[in-house]
């Protein structure tokens, strides 16, 4: 596996050494040249490979907490204190599945590494769930957390962890079964109201114990999943449920609903960079999914009155001046793109049939093979329709072309965004929204999602225009 670093890790330490952090590993069939440890979207440093694929490196004054490491594409997370030396070793063709962690204080990160993999298995597991009745459906989810709890609780035993870490591994079991039960209100509430009718009193307990500001968890994918779902849950309450679930008031991406989730985030949280956090993505969304510009109005509007930090505000604003221009009835076909070869075109350049673009992140890898796999289905549903896809990231053209080229069926049909004024992180609110082109680049449509129901309807009316 790892011999080289192995070797020098196993021998004594100095009494300087004893008391930093040694990070190190090996990666097979690497994407990329490069390892990056990051802490609260923060970079702290960025090793490269050896000829051997291995890298490794000393660390001082590290806090102990959570960390993320990617590896262009892929991320994944980490626990790190004081005199740790951890080994990571990852193929990359089953990057999570394969990781394996070794040395002093990898038990911490193994148990994390299978909270999240028990996790995956388990959101589409629990996914079967949501037509039980609600005791039913408390029994089993029950069930799953006693399970961790315990498995837990006997590591726990055995090794001699800090009690901040043993808090955040409890966290990371509670909120995963708050998610769920988050995940149960909003689809019982949505499409199966007489189960809806059915959920106890005491079924939502547990919020009056959330922390809306965990410094500890504010970048832990399963806390913020739990925020996320909480907000999406509180937003539909508000719901008459006589409504159809095709009502806006049941549409996560009303204006309505992003307008009271962005309210909800202003009065429940008070840590300035958290609530920012919130502010960023829920306005992202809100100027995104905006079908009138009176709409993108009210959103910046509505954030002008808070304290939502005022460069982040600018940014905002740029973006809803760039989605008026996206608006139906705009052309965008003089848009400039990177193909694989590295020649730059033009939108409108790209087909002389009507086009479908979709939009792609390297860094949201599970949504990037998910639709992929609907992109590839669509494609053989309606060959009259060139589906075209759109990386926003800013990775060299080489990273982006790699993964073109072995994980799409389609190359000539992928596209580099050549370039944009706007932040990265802003533009991640487009990865779920699709543009219908005319054959000159004129906006028919710049609402549809991907993952709505009534996306195939949109696309049979679309081609009807043109029939």
């Amino acid at each position: 596996m790892i011999s080289l670093i192995s070797l020098g890790l196993l021998g004594c330490k100095s009494e300087e050494e004893a008391q930093s952090t040694f990070i190190g590993g090996e990666i097979v069939n690497p994407k990329s040249e490069y390892f990056i440890l990051s802490k609260n979207n923060t970079t702290i440093d960025t090793l490269y490979l050896n000829q051997n694929n291995q890298f490794g490196k000393y660390f001082e004054d590290m806090e102990e907490g959570i960390y993320r490491f990617n590896h262009p594409p892929e991320n994944q997370v980490l626990y790190l204190q004081p005199g740790d030396s951890i080994l990571i070793w990852l193929n990359t063709l089953a990057f999570d599945e394969s990781i394996n962690f070794s040395g002093q204080g990898a038990k911490k990160s193994d148990f994390l590494l299978d909270l999240y993999l028990a996790n995956q298995d388990e959101s589409e597991m629990i996914l079967s769930y949501y037509k039980y009745h609600p005791d039913e459906f408390s029994e089993k989810i029950d069930s799953i957390f006693q399970a961790k709890t315990k498995q837990l609780n006997k590591l726990i035993e055995k090794k001699d962890f800090s009690d901040k870490f043993i808090e955040i591994a409890r966290a990371g079991i509670d909120y995963q079964y708050y998610h769920f039960k988050e995940r149960y209100a909003f689809l019982t509430r949505k499409y199966f109201k007489e189960l809806a009718q059915e959920i106890p009193e005491d079924f939502h307990d547990y919020r009056e114990k959330i922390n809306f500001e965990s410094e500890n968890l504010n970048t832990y994918y399963v806390y913020t999943n739990f925020i996320d779902d909480y907000f999406r849950t509180k937003a539909i309450e508000r719901c008459d449920p006589k409504l159809p679930p095709s009502a806006d008031c049941f549409d996560l991406n009303s204006i309505g609903n992003i307008s009271y989730k962005i309210i909800l985030a202003d009065s429940l949280i008070e840590s300035q960079e958290i609530k920012n956090s919130y502010y960023d993505r829920l306005g992202s969304q809100g100027v995104t999914f905006s079908r009138k510009a009176e709409s993108i109005d009210s959103v910046i509007n509505l954030l002008e009155k808070t304290d939502y930090d005022k460069e982040n505000l600018n940014k905002l604003k740029q973006m809803a001046a760039v989605q008026k221009s996206l608006l139906p009835g705009n052309n965008i076909g003089s848009l400039a793109l990177r193909n694989v070869k590295g020649d730059t075109i033009r939108l409108k350049e790209i087909s002389n049939r009507p086009m479908i673009t979709y939009h792609w992140s390297m860094s949201s890898k599970n949504h990037f093979r998910w639709q992929q796999n609907i992109i590839d289905n669509l494609r053989k549903k309606y060959p009259e329709i060139d589906f075209v896809g759109i990386n926003i990231d800013n990775n060299t053209h080489a990273d982006w072309a790699e993964i073109v080229k072995t994980q799409t069926t389609n190359p000539e049909m992928e596209f580099h965004l050549s370039f944009t004024r706007i932040d990265k992180d802003l533009l991640k609110a487009y990865l779920n929204k699709t543009f219908f082109l005319d054959t000159g680049g004129e906006i028919a449509r710049g609402s549809s999602q991907l993952n709505s129901k009534s996306f195939e309807r949109e696309v049979l009316e679309f081609l009807n225009r043109y029939n």
